[in-house]
């Protein structure tokens, strides 16, 4: 298998495993947590309870007019994804395997809470949060985490960028 189709199919792979795991998961929530109580495991740390949000993360923008949040939250993201994609097609060769898993994280939850966007009249579905003591994340879902967690390692392999040319080649005209 040669280095740009290992790259395409992680670029397949990821983003659908994304979009197949948030959107079961938010059908087992919608299912079994509509209208129940909240629920706290590993002693608070992690709650349960379904939620819907027009908003984007941590409800920014709930507030906005509808047609405001539509033009943001449904057709700039629509135009970011489809650039997004495009830009991963067209990656340079030499572009390091943690950007590549990076992009495709974020397409999978983009594509994912989208998806619930368009089926659930503007609403993305969340249902959990974590807190310790006072602190307490916003409350979220599958895609949220795959979009910050491929933000996450983008910053990572950003900042560090990892084994450089161990064979540099000696500047040409300064002496």
């Amino acid at each position: 298998m040669t280095e740009r189709s290992k790259r395409q199919l992680i670029l397949i792979l990821i983003p659908l495993l994304c979009i197949i795991l948030d959107q079961g998961s938010k059908v087992v929530a919608r299912q079994r947590l509509i209208g129940a109580p909240a629920r706290e495991l590993l002693s608070g740390t992690l709650r349960i309870e379904y939620t819907e949000n027009p908003g984007a993360f941590l409800s920014l923008g709930a507030n906005l007019p509808s047609e405001a949040r539509f033009v943001i939250f449904t057709v700039f993201v629509v135009a970011l994804l489809i650039g997004l994609v495009a830009f991963a097609l067209r990656m340079p060769e030499d572009t390091p395997m943690a950007v590549v898993v990076a992009i495709a994280l974020v397409i999978g939850g983009g594509v994912s809470n989208l998806i619930d966007r368009l089926v659930n009249d503007g609403r993305v579905a969340d249902f959990m949060q974590l807190g310790v003591g006072p602190l307490h994340t916003g409350v979220f879902n599958v895609a949220d985490v795959a979009i910050m967690g491929g933000l996450a390692l983008m910053l990572v392999a950003l900042v560090w960028p990892g084994k450089r040319d161990s064979n540099p080649q000696p500047d040409v005209g300064t002496e």
